[in-house]
C-alpha cells in the first residue's frame, strides 16, 4: 500500500489517510502586490506640465494576467521526482508529491488514486513512473499506469503533461520489444496524442546523482560525473562509432538528476517547450533555466 499527504508552502499539514501521499512546497514567498482572480492593477498619476504624486489625479490602469504554476509529481519520493521537486520549490513552483511505499504496488495505486485531491487546481502533471520486473509488470508500470495518468490530467483540463521516460541506446528491434520499452513508448504516444502542443517527453540515458536506496546512498555521480566528461571530450572521435547497433549502451552520454529535474522546470514554465528531447536537449533546456 502507499498513502499521500499534502505539505503547504509555509507550514505541513498532518498526513491524509488514503492510498497516496501529497507533498506540497516546503515554503513560499509572500506576494508584494495584491491579487486578485489571478491579475493586479498598476496605478499612476501624471499632469500636462509633469509629474507629480496626486490621487485625485486621473490613473491609468495596467491590467495583466499572472500565472501560478502548480505541479503534480507522479513518483515524487524517488531518486528523479525528489530532485523535481526541489527543482520546483526553489524557483517558486507550488508542488504537489504523489508517491509510494512498495515499488510493485505503484501501478495498482495509480489506478485507483482519488484524482479530484490530486489535480484540481494543478498547471502541469509530471510522471516519473517506470520500472523493472517481469514483462506484466514492466508494462503495467511503464505503460499502463501512465496512461491511466495522462487521460486523468487530460481529463481534469490540465494543461501540460511532462514524461520521463528512456532513451533508446540504439538498441535493435527486438530488444526494444521489451516491457520495459514498449510501455514507456505506449505512454510517449499517449502524451503526444493527448498534448499534441504542450506534451513533454523527455528520453535521459544513465541518470547520475546521490540516490538512496533502503536508507543507503549510492553515489552514481562518482560513475556519471567522470564518464560524461570523457564521453565529451572524446565526442569527435566516437561518433562515427554511434551508427553501430546498441552503441550507445556505452556512447550514450550520462545525464545529472540536477540537469533532467531543469528540463522538467524549463517545460513548465516555457509554454514553446514541447515534444520529445533527447539527451544533449535536456541539458540545453537545464542550462537554460540556470541562465
Amino acid at each position: 500500500m502507499a498513502s499521500f499527504l499534502t505539505l503547504p508552502a509555509v507550514s505541513t499539514r498532518p498526513i491524509i489517510p488514503s492510498a497516496f501521499y501529497l507533498k506540497r512546497p516546503i515554503f513560499q514567498s509572500p506576494p508584494t502586490l495584491h491579487f486578485k482572480q489571478n491579475r493586479f492593477s498598476v496605478c499612476s498619476s501624471s499632469a500636462e506640465t509633469g509629474y507629480r504624486e496626486d490621487s485625485r489625479s486621473n490613473t491609468i490602469d495596467v491590467v495583466a494576467d499572472i500565472k501560478s504554476e502548480r505541479i503534480v509529481v507522479l513518483g515524487g519520493s524517488g531518486f528523479v521526482g525528489s530532485a523535481i521537486c526541489k527543482a520546483a520549490v526553489s524557483k517558486g513552483i507550488e508542488v504537489t508529491s504523489l508517491s509510494r511505499f512498495v515499488i510493485f504496488n505503484l501501478f495498482c495505486d495509480v489506478f485507483y488514486v482519488n484524482w479530484d485531491e490530486v489535480l484540481v487546481g494543478a498547471t502541469a502533471v509530471v510522471s516519473t513512473l517506470g520500472g523493472f520486473g517481469n514483462e506484466e509488470q514492466m508494462k503495467k508500470i511503464n505503460g499502463e499506469a501512465n496512461l491511466v495518468a495522462v487521460n486523468a490530467a487530460k481529463e481534469y483540463g490540465i494543461p501540460k503533461f511532462i514524461l520521463i521516460s528512456v532513451h533508446d541506446y540504439n538498441l535493435p528491434s527486438f530488444l526494444l520489444s521489451s516491457g520495459y520499452f514498449t510501455g514507456k513508448r505506449k505512454a510517449e504516444s499517449e502524451v503526444l496524442s493527448k498534448y499534441p502542443s504542450s506534451g513533454i517527453v523527455l528520453r535521459p540515458g544513465f541518470i547520475y546523482g546521490k540516490r538512496r536506496v533502503d536508507g543507503f546512498e549510492i553515489p552514481l555521480d562518482l560513475v556519471g560525473v567522470p564518464a560524461e566528461r570523457i564521453l565529451k571530450a572524446t565526442e569527435n572521435f566516437i561518433k562515427p562509432l554511434s551508427s553501430l547497433p546498441a552503441s550507445d549502451i556505452f556512447l550514450a552520454p550520462p545525464v545529472s538528476v540536477d540537469d533532467v529535474a531543469l528540463a522538467v522546470i524549463n517545460g513548465v514554465l516555457d509554454d514553446d517547450f514541447f515534444g520529445i528531447f533527447t539527451i544533449d536537449q535536456i541539458k540545453e533546456a537545464a542550462e537554460k533555466v540556470r541562465a
